[in-house]
């Protein structure tokens, strides 16, 4: 039932890596990285939700459709 894949740290560490120097974040930034599913129609069926929380309490949130395993540079490269 909760046989659930978990995603490669790696993948994990190189996508923090690349979201840093995209938004030139500092080390006081603390970035969570969950990998979502949905059954429900009409959305994606994985979804990989970034967020970046600064030290000022500001916040940001990115979404990826794709699992955390397969995002690319590419895709960080077209957040806004």
């Amino acid at each position: 039932m909760f046989n659930k894949k978990k995603p490669n740290a790696e993948a994990i560490r190189n996508l923090k890596k690349l979201l840093t120097k995209k938004f030139k974040l500092t080390e006081n930034t603390i970035l969570n990285v969950a990998e979502l599913n949905c059954h429900e129609p009409d959305c994606p069926p994985t979804e990989t939700v970034i967020t970046a929380r600064k030290k000022d309490k500001l916040t940001k949130i990115w979404r990826v459709h794709k699992p955390i395993d397969e995002i690319l540079e590419s895709d960080i490269n077209s957040l806004d």
